[in-house]
């Protein structure tokens, strides 16, 4: 069993998922580093929400950035995180087909 303090901590990185900005953000680095302004045309919001989110990422680990000449370079530090959505994937497909076969 984890300790009260590891899960804490892994607490903490799905709170920083828990969004779905966030999870877009994280979805849009999963192949590929982005400028900050190429993250931005894929979303209807200030660039200071955007911003924040990208800050909460940082602080939990999950994406890095880099200065290039003007632009911030965010990518993806660690790549684990998209597995994440794969199981999140077969947690709503084996609710729908629980709930598929309740309907029938």
């Amino acid at each position: 069993m984890i300790s009260f303090e590891e899960a804490e901590l892994r607490v903490k990185i799905i709170k920083a998922m828990a969004h779905p900005v966030r999870l877009m953000i994280i979805d849009l680095l999963k192949d590929k580093e982005l400028s900050f302004s190429k993250i931005c045309e894929h979303f209807d919001l200030d660039k200071s929400t955007i911003s924040k989110h990208l800050l909460v990422l940082k602080e939990s680990g999950i994406v890095s950035s880099k200065k290039n000449q003007r632009e911030v370079i965010y990518k993806l530090e660690i790549p684990c995180v998209l597995d994440f959505f794969e199981c999140s994937t077969k947690v709503i497909k084996h609710n729908l087909l629980k709930h598929q076969k309740i309907m029938n």
